[in-house]
C-alpha cells in the first residue's frame, strides 16, 4: 500500500513539476523588452526590417551583419544610434537562429519597413504586461499582487472573527 501511495505521490510530483516548467519556458511576457510589441506571450527573436537586426528576448542581445559576420551584442552598434526602439516596426519570429535566414527575412517583411503603427508593451493598458519590470504599471502591479496573496485576507479574517 506504501508502494503504490508513493508511485501515485511521484507521478503527481511530476505532473506538477512539468505543469511549472512548461508554464515558466511558455511565457515570457516579463522578459520581453518594454520596447517589444504587444500581443505576444512568447517571444524568441524580433526582427526590426528597417535596419535588418535581430533581437533575442531570452539572451538580451542584438544580432547584426558587421561585414559578412553575424555579431551579437548586449547593445545596438553606433550606427544605429539614432533608432526608435519604441517606435519602429518589429516582427517576431520564432524560429532557432533566424539570421541565419536573413534573406527570407529580408525579403518576406520588406513591406513593414517603414512602419510605427505598432502598439509596445510600454504603452499598454493590458494588465497581462505589467508583470514586466519594465512596465509604467509594474511597482502598483506588484503591491496589488503582495496584497491580494495574503495580508489583505488576514485583515478581513479578523473582522469575520469579532
Amino acid at each position: 500500500m506504501r508502494y503504490l501511495f508513493a508511485l501515485i505521490l511521484a507521478a503527481f510530483m511530476s505532473n506538477a513539476l512539468d505543469a511549472q516548467v512548461s508554464f515558466s519556458i511558455g511565457l515570457n511576457v516579463d522578459r520581453q523588452p518594454a520596447w517589444g510589441p504587444t500581443g505576444y506571450d512568447h517571444v524568441d527573436y524580433y526582427y526590426m526590417p528597417d535596419i535588418g537586426v535581430y533581437y533575442s528576448v531570452p539572451e538580451h542581445m542584438y544580432y547584426y551583419n558587421e561585414g559578412g559576420h553575424w555579431i551579437h551584442r548586449s547593445s545596438l552598434p553606433y550606427r544605429y544610434r539614432n533608432y526608435d526602439l519604441y517606435h519602429s516596426y518589429k516582427v517576431v519570429v520564432n524560429d532557432r537562429e533566424p539570421y541565419r535566414n536573413d534573406r527570407m527575412y529580408r525579403e518576406k517583411y520588406s513591406s513593414y519597413k517603414g512602419r510605427h503603427d505598432q502598439e509596445v508593451i510600454r504603452d499598454s493598458h493590458d494588465s497581462k504586461y505589467f508583470v514586466n519590470k519594465n512596465h509604467p504599471q509594474h511597482k502598483e502591479w506588484v503591491k496589488q499582487q503582495k496584497q491580494g496573496n495574503g495580508k489583505g485576507r488576514d485583515r478581513d479574517d479578523k473582522r469575520e472573527r469579532k
